[in-house]
């Protein structure tokens, strides 16, 4: 659906969403602060009678002035109320700061990951190289450095990726293996959840993990802990190396959530190399989550703005795809979309893809 055609805005509502734009820094950080402060919850709590500005002091332990600062900002945002007699409540976008888990994983995650490396973005739109990623570590994309990560900031990472993959697995892996798929490369295997839900979900399955060493050794270490390591075997390999062969005899290829991490010519690359991995009527299986593609405007818009974590702190040239620049990719590299379903979980859709017949 195209929620851009038209400008909907009075000039009096554009003026003002200009506004929160060139505060939104601000806006971001009191919402987090009312968050995490329990100055939010506070008033919450109070339901319809409210609470005052002392009362919340008392409650949260806060100082007077960064409470009265908090919750005068927290008008502007629209996070919540105040009455003629000083009394606080909160609003539907305060409850959904404190209560969404997609709000709060997003939160988590811009904070922890992103904030300081944005910084950068003009640089990295420069250059075409994730500039803000030394914010985090001194690594060529933030993939080599997931596994040396803080640990509140790789929470908040996993946390993120796992969200949407998480709601999403349920549902496709029934289209995957319908047919008969039993051996199955998985490419960007990362934690190992794909590989933990395919053992769980039939015992004739098994499953290769193609990835980084440091993804590799974290996938591997939770399936022992499982017991599912005679389900998992494991290819360590950087998938850029073009000159580092895929394993073949393959059923099915799996990418999820894996080929927006790369520009356009890499995942063509690794697409062409995917045929090498498979039988010749093997197939290859994507679940990408594509902005052009979204029931709602929300979604299309946290697509288009985790776009630009990928270029200034993830690896400097990938995004969140519209589903037509993806499929000139996949038809480039010598395949075809046998098979297209939108609405998988809140955002994804699945491709099925096989080679172009001569």
């Amino acid at each position: 659906m195209n929620f851009y055609k038209k400008d909907n805005r009075s000039a009096i509502e554009a003026k003002h969403m200009a506004q929160v734009i060139a505060f939104g820094p601000v806006i971001f950080q009191v919402a987090k602060v009312a968050r995490d402060k329990g100055i939010l919850k506070v008033i919450e709590d109070s339901r319809s009678a409210g609470v005052t500005l002392q009362e919340v002091v008392e409650k949260t332990g806060v100082a007077e002035y960064g409470v009265r600062i908090i919750l005068e900002s927290s008008l502007g945002i629209g996070l919540v109320l105040v009455d003629d007699n000083g009394r606080y409540t909160l609003t539907r976008t305060g409850y959904f700061i404190l209560h969404d888990p997609l709000t709060i994983v997003n939160m988590d995650f811009v904070h922890d990951v992103c904030y300081k490396g944005l910084f950068h973005l003009d640089k990295s739109i420069e250059t075409g190289k994730p500039e803000g990623l030394k914010e985090l570590g001194n690594w060529p994309t933030v993939y080599e450095g997931l596994s040396q990560l803080p640990p509140h900031i790789q929470k908040s990472w996993f946390a993120f990726d796992h969200f949407f993959s998480d709601i999403a697995f349920p549902e496709v892996i029934q289209h995957v293996y319908k047919d008969g798929v039993k051996n199955l490369l998985e490419i960007g295997g990362n934690t190992g959840k794909w590989a933990i839900a395919s053992a769980r979900f039939a015992d004739d399955i098994h499953v290769t993990i193609m990835d980084l060493p440091g993804q590799s050794d974290m996938a591997e270490k939770k399936l022992e802990e499982l017991g599912l390591s005679d389900r998992v075997s494991f290819f360590p390999t950087n998938v850029l190396d073009e000159s580092q062969p895929f394993p073949k005899g393959f059923d099915a290829v799996w990418m999820s959530q894996f080929l927006d991490c790369f520009s356009e010519e890499e995942i063509v690359s690794i697409m062409k190399r995917c045929g090498e991995a498979i039988h010749d009527d093997g197939y290859i299986f994507i679940l990408e989550a594509f902005w052009d593609t979204q029931r709602f405007e929300t979604a299309a818009f946290c697509l288009q703005q985790t776009s630009v974590y990928f270029t200034a702190i993830a690896n400097g040239n990938s995004q969140m795809y519209d589903s037509r620049v993806f499929t000139r990719c996949i038809e480039k590299a010598g395949f075809e979309i046998a098979e297209q379903v939108d609405g998988i979980g809140l955002s994804h859709t699945l491709l099925k893809c096989r080679k172009k017949k001569a």
